[in-house]
């Protein structure tokens, strides 16, 4: 845990992160590519959804990210409330971006789906709204810091928020399993074999899944390097101002 505790070092993050960045931003693109052209091109039409199915690339890498981009967060703002460490508020701020675009994907792909399979591009689905409020506390995140010019007192406060919205993080994961009535599907990646797609379409769907996820980290790296140096100029400048 000492060793760990280094990387809450800026500069200690920042060398770090600028060996990994190109590995993983490789991996990411490699996987993307792989996993997205062997799903659309490569796999069958389902015999009820048709190629509607296909989507699922798309759509449930993203709300899978969506939802555990706020998971990291919320350990990231803890971490700062218990030990105030500025990269751990830093990186979460960084997320919060690229988790509003994982769960605007999420709907988009989600209403295009569930178009021509449901009749209707919404419905108030327990999950479905779910993630719409989800979308609402990264913009409401968002805004929060972008409004306070403190950045300790910004991080405070959004860790606040975060705590408060990882509930609807976790009903966007285990809304279908609190009420049965939604008309969303099941979990498509599950240990019951019953539950699970078909194999034609679960093994590029991980593909997809490891290109999402190493996406998420690439970005998240980049926008905490970005942050972390935006911070420091932001003292530097203060510190001009009162000499």
């Amino acid at each position: 845990m000492a060793s760990l505790w280094e990387y809450a070092n800026p500069r200690k993050f920042i060398a770090t992160s600028d060996l990994v960045l190109p590995w993983v931003g490789g991996l990411a693109l490699v996987c993307l590519v792989v996993g997205l052209v062997w799903g659309f091109f490569f796999t069958p039409e389902d015999y009820r959804q048709g190629a509607s199915v296909k989507i699922i690339y798309l759509h449930v890498p993203a709300a899978l990210m969506a939802i555990n981009a706020w998971l990291m967060m919320l350990v990231a703002s803890l971490v700062w409330i218990v030990r105030r460490h500025h990269v751990s508020a830093l990186a979460a701020r960084a997320a919060a971006p690229v988790g509003a675009v994982m769960t605007l994907i999420a709907l988009v792909t989600g209403a295009l789906w569930g178009q021509p399979i449901w009749g209707t591009w919404w419905v108030w689905d327990p999950r479905l709204t779910s993630f719409l409020i989800l979308l609402l506390f990264y913009l409401g995140y968002i805004a929060l810091w972008a409004a306070i010019e403190n950045d300790d007192t910004a991080a405070d406060l959004t860790s606040v928020l975060c705590l408060v919205g990882s509930v609807f993080a976790l009903l966007s994961r285990y809304a279908v399993l609190f009420w049965n009535q939604g008309l969303h599907q099941g979990a498509s990646l599950s240990l019951d074999k019953e539950e699970n797609v078909a194999d034609v379409f679960y093994l590029p769907l991980l593909v997809c899944i490891a290109g999402f996820v190493l996406l998420f980290v690439a970005l998240v790296l980049l926008r905490t390097q970005t942050e972390i140096r935006a911070r420091r100029m932001r003292v530097l400048l203060a510190r001009e101002r009162m000499g």
